[in-house]
């Protein structure tokens, strides 16, 4: 309730200041975020949870896969766009496979930090990593090849303590880079020219029921238009 109170509270003081001038165009309703971190119940301040969040993310302890799982809860998941939901153990056992970071040398080029202010444990970012492979990975040499990724939103979930129990992210771009719009782990496999063997690990590709829906509105329309020319 204290949420809603806080959208609708914003939502009112933004439409109380437009009514004062008619000569702009009404600007959309947006969270009182200042208010509802004030709100929050989370005892780990905003400002400090982004700190946590980069910390994860550095190379020190690179969500778990440095310091041994450490920083992860017992009860965390990972879950992505297609992968997961994945337990503990299964995520640690699943990275540690990979080694990307023998593989290639990888910037990810994190940003745009921020606490959710609905859900104050939740830590969004972007990245738009860019990888060179310079080591042998899943049988293919070091090409010198630059991967580039599309742009992924990504969030970590934290709980009381500090660990975290949740990430996930998602590719919010498909059509930029190099990876055929893929992102994580597919998009390295892609990118060396080694996709998996499944449509989920492919570039996207519309099936044949999505395309034969889209012949037949793009018909429909056509015949539509002609009979309203006659």
């Amino acid at each position: 309730m204290k949420v809603l109170s806080l959208v609708i509270a914003a939502t009112l003081s933004m439409a109380q200041a437009l009514s004062a001038s008619s000569t702009s165009p009404a600007l959309t309703p947006e969270v009182d975020v200042g208010a509802a971190y004030d709100a929050s119940t989370f005892p780990i301040a905003p400002e400090d949870l982004v700190i946590r969040a980069k910390q994860i993310m550095g190379p020190d302890i690179s969500v778990g896969t440095k310091d041994d799982g450490a920083c992860l809860a017992d009860d965390f998941i990972f879950c992505a766009a297609v992968v997961g939901p994945l337990p503990r153990d299964e995520y640690l056992d699943a990275l540690d496979s990979f080694k990307l970071d023998e593989s290639f040398d990888i910037d990810p080029n994190y940003f745009a930090w921020n606490v959710d202010p609905l859900q104050t444990n939740r830590v969004w970012f972007m990245g738009r990593s860019v990888a060179k492979h310079t080591g042998t990975f899943v049988g293919v040499e070091a090409t010198g090849k630059e991967l580039v990724m599309p742009p992924q939103q990504f969030h970590l979930d934290f709980n009381e303590e500090g660990l975290v129990k949740e990430i996930g992210f998602y590719t919010v771009d498909r059509q930029q880079g190099n990876t055929g719009g893929l992102g994580g782990a597919f998009g390295y496999f892609y990118g060396v020219g080694k996709p998996l063997p499944i449509p989920e690990a492919k570039p996207f590709k519309p099936s044949f029921r999505f395309r034969t829906l889209q012949l037949v509105g793009a018909m429909g329309k056509k015949l539509s238009g002609g009979k309203k020319k006659q």
